[in-house]
């Protein structure tokens, strides 16, 4: 592993150097319309670059991050699951089937399995199965090659990163330019990865201690998931530099340690006001989905704000959003061009942005921090 981060760091910092140059169920509906005007004078808005840069360049990439952070993003994101050997490295799920080359590798081919995690029954080549070595051999594509062929032109250029590398890109960037770039890291399938005797915490938290950078940069934990949330601040406490964010999602889906644990807590239940003060008690941030905040109509188009946010903020949580992306398939209907579903439409999608920050979010997640950052500025 060693040989892999020395030979990381030098990229690292000649990299760093490139850098320089449908209704929500179970919440209420305010009264009032939402306007577009952004509203943002004296108060941060938080930019997180999901996953990189994934609109520009393929996702958890060296290329996807480094185009976040000069494009203006505040923190950037990696994924995090784990490899056979114990090793954290950035992917959006275990699945490696849609965003590595592993299916035109001959070699692997008795690796291909189906397994269910976190209620998701899928056939193809999972991280945990491979050593980091074996990872290594590996070169990341494009996951939305129809939505995105543009990104195509990349594939097979990047390796899998690991988190340490990650840190390490992310403080010589630092280091290079005078911008202290956050990051805002997720741990994937806790509970999945601790029945197979791999649990991500412990391991996540000596990689945080061990690195200068992440003891004093800007650094907002992720999960879907609530017993790792409360272990992590059971051990780590208010550090001033670190935030806690949970997950939620739609309706009556439940987090998957609850479901592992015969619970019946579900996402709904956790967004309602209650829910929200049960949340504070351990974490910092709720993130909903975007349209848990402003829910689409029947028509397409944006309904009135709910009372998320309002509820949140009374709870004293932050609220940040995830995902605004960049083409026209993944607008609501009022901010579409005339142009085909996969067409990228800047005006649209920073009306959208707007829209959002209008009903007071704190901050969200972008496949395109220039887009983004030009809704959070105008």
């Amino acid at each position: 592993m060693t040989q892999f981060r020395r030979k990381f760091l030098k990229t690292a910092v000649n990299s760093a150097a490139v850098v320089y140059a449908g209704a929500w169920s179970g919440i209420t509906t305010a009264a009032t319309e939402s306007k577009a005007e952004p509203k943002n004078k004296g108060r941060k808005i938080d930019l997180f670059g999901h996953r990189g840069a994934p609109a520009l360049r393929p996702e958890h990439t060296l290329a996807s991050y480094a185009k976040a952070i000069v494009d203006g993003a505040d923190y950037i994101e990696p994924d995090l699951v784990i490899t056979k050997d114990g090793v954290l490295v950035a992917r959006h799920e275990a699945l490696l089937s849609e965003t590595t080359d592993v299916a035109q590798r001959p070699e692997f081919a008795h690796k291909k399995i189906t397994k269910t995690i976190d209620g998701e029954t899928r056939n193809g080549w999972y991280a945990e199965d491979f050593t980091l070595a074996e990872l290594k051999t590996l070169r990341a594509v494009e996951r939305l090659p129809t939505v995105r062929p543009q990104n195509t032109q990349y594939d097979g250029m990047f390796q899998i990163l690991t988190w340490d590398e990650i840190i390490d890109f992310a403080a010589a960037t630092a280091a290079t330019t005078g911008k202290v770039i956050g990051l805002i890291p997720e741990l994937k399938h806790s509970t999945y990865f601790a029945g197979l005797g791999l649990p991500l915490e412990d391991r996540f938290l000596k990689s945080i201690d061990a690195h200068e950078y992440t003891r004093r940069c800007p650094l907002e934990i992720q999960s879907f998931e609530i017993a790792n949330l409360k272990y992590l601040r059971s051990l780590i406490g208010r550090r001033p530099n670190t935030r806690l964010m949970q997950l939620v999602y739609k309706g009556d889906a439940r987090p998957a340690d609850v479901v592992a644990a015969g619970g019946t807590l579900t996402f709904e239940r956790m967004c309602s006001a209650q829910g929200l003060r049960d949340i504070a008690v351990y974490a910092d941030v709720v993130a909903p989905p975007h349209r848990a905040v402003i829910p689409v109509q029947a028509n397409g188009k944006l309904a009135k704000p709910t009372s998320l946010v309002a509820n949140a903020h009374a709870a004293g949580l932050l609220v940040h959003t995830y995902t605004f992306r960049p083409e026209n398939c993944f607008f609501a209907a009022n901010f579409r061009n005339g142009d085909g579903p996969n067409t990228r439409n800047e005006a649209g999608s920073i009306a959208e942005i707007r829209t959002y920050l209008a009903a007071g979010i704190d901050g969200f997640f972008s496949d395109d921090s220039a887009v983004a950052r030009k809704a959070i500025s105008g």
